[in-house]
């Protein structure tokens, strides 16, 4: 039998608070989702502004980061033609997100759940969704 950590809905609207006001100081409305360890969404917020077209990919986003246990920008440099994952966004019926913007929340070296923003580039999302881990970590004092 194993004992399981996993995200709480007070971690959840942490990880939200600190990745908005991130969005906030950038001037990007984002959507953001969490989940737990196993994909399942536990919290959504979408920004005044924030694209709807997002809301879809900032879920399969956090999505792919805590059931794969691995960030999407690491995906998207596997999944390139040529190397050994290329291919893999297909997989999932089109869920496994390869684009920056969706990282594991890790905590005592387990992964607890997933983060995943969407809305501005790639590297705006991912700068929220790290925002958004670290604000939590402070909050709650967890260590990665």
């Amino acid at each position: 039998m194993r004992t399981i950590q996993r995200l709480d809905s007070d971690d959840a609207q942490l990880l939200i608070e600190g990745a908005a006001a991130e969005a906030d100081s950038m001037g990007v409305p984002m959507c953001i989702a969490i989940t737990d360890e196993g994909g399942n969404l536990l919290a959504f917020k979408r920004m005044d502004g924030g694209k709807v077209t997002s809301i879809t990919i900032a879920i399969d986003k956090s999505f792919t980061a805590s059931g794969a246990q691995k960030a999407t920008h690491e995906y998207g440099e596997a999944s390139q033609p040529g190397a050994p994952a290329y291919g893999i966004f297909a997989g999932i019926g089109g869920r496994l997100m390869v684009v920056g913007g969706g990282l594991p929340v890790k905590v005592d070296g387990a992964v607890v759940g997933g983060i995943g923003i969407s809305s501005g580039t790639p590297a705006q999302d991912r700068q929220c969704a790290e925002a958004g881990i670290k604000h939590l970590m402070e909050k709650k004092g967890y260590s990665e």
